[in-house]
């Protein structure tokens, strides 16, 4: 049984495990209280090796569609005419440990491609939908903001995820919430990192998060044209999301098959059960994993492309110009 069933199961089964767990949750509380304390008393001040930092963030584990929403404020701050650098944690690859700037663009030549099992699937994914963008992976985030002042020492530093590293000073929080949540619990019993009240220290919440499909692309280049039926093959946190929206744009969904989150997609049985004939729809995230296969040559693979949308988008982008006016003049 996963934990995600756990959480969000409804049987009795499922709500006897929340219980059993619910003393190690008070204790994870009361060890997050300890943690938090420490810097909000002062005994441990986070470092600020560069400024602007600025954090998209959740307080759950798995899925809330933090690197889409970092690669769209990445396109509106750039739109503000800002630099920006983004950070991500690579989570599950080698490149996790430490920080390392991944190579970026040379002169007359696009940014090399990153291979998402050297690099993690979400930077992969980041370097494929924003070319041009420094990316620095890695969790240790304070070595990240090291190596932005370093090289780029003019723009923005923008984390994909870590708003519970506090070693690092953000300059602006923003977090992802979902408000309709049932199980509000913290680890192990519920999903949360940390506490709802948590909310009360970020600088924006927000709690109607939209994602437009803009169409689909074969085999990642060309555009190619929606289909009636296909199969559909995902390793996201909530693949029924993936599915749900697949079906609601009119597409009958023969095979349907869903991975772990940030499973490699290498497994040598991956296609197993997915009728053959039929296009394979994909996620953007499970793209850059599958076009390092050897095998998907003969296969029609369309890669559903999405963009998260923060409504009203003129009100949040002045919402980040003032903000970043304030950083500037403190």
């Amino acid at each position: 049984m996963r934990i995600e069933e756990v959480w969000a199961g409804r049987g009795a089964g499922h709500a006897l495990l929340r219980i059993l767990f619910a003393p190690l949750s008070g204790l994870y509380w009361l060890g997050w209280q300890a943690y938090l304390a420490v810097y909000r008393l002062k005994l441990k001040r986070a470092k600020e090796p560069h400024c602007p930092v600025i954090c998209i963030g959740n307080l759950t584990v798995g899925g809330s569609g933090k690197t889409p929403v970092t690669i769209h404020v990445a396109k509106l701050l750039r739109e503000l005419g800002q630099e920006v650098v983004i950070s991500a944690s690579g989570y599950g690859s080698k490149a996790a440990e430490g920080a390392n700037l991944a190579r970026t663009a040379v002169t007359n030549q696009p940014a090399p491609s990153l291979p998402a099992q050297e690099w993690g699937d979400e930077p992969a994914m980041i370097r494929w939908l924003l070319p041009d963008v420094p990316l620095i992976v890695g969790r240790d985030r304070v070595r990240a903001a090291e190596i932005c002042h370093q090289h780029f020492p003019d723009a923005i530093l923008l984390l994909d995820d870590g708003l519970q590293h506090l070693p690092l000073k953000k300059h602006l929080q923003i977090c992802l919430d979902d408000p309709s949540a049932t199980n509000r619990m913290v680890l192990p019993a519920g999903p949360y990192r940390e506490p709802r009240t948590s909310l009360g220290r970020m600088d924006r919440v927000i709690d109607d998060l939209r994602f437009q499909p803009t169409g689909f692309l074969l085999n990642g280049t060309e555009p190619a044209e929606q289909p009636t039926s296909a199969n559909a093959l995902c390793a996201i946190a909530r693949p029924e999301r993936f599915f749900d929206t697949l079906s609601g744009q009119g597409i009958e969904i023969a095979a349907a098959k869903s991975l772990p989150d940030h499973d490699p997609l290498t497994a040598g049985t991956l296609f197993e059960g997915l009728p053959p004939g039929l296009p394979l729809i994909v996620t953007a995230k499970d793209w850059v994993k599958l076009r390092d296969r050897c095998d998907i040559g003969s296969r029609q693979i369309l890669v559903a492309m999405q963009e998260a949308r923060i409504e009203p988008e003129d009100e949040f982008k002045a919402w980040l110009r003032s903000k970043l006016d304030e950083i500037s003049k403190a």
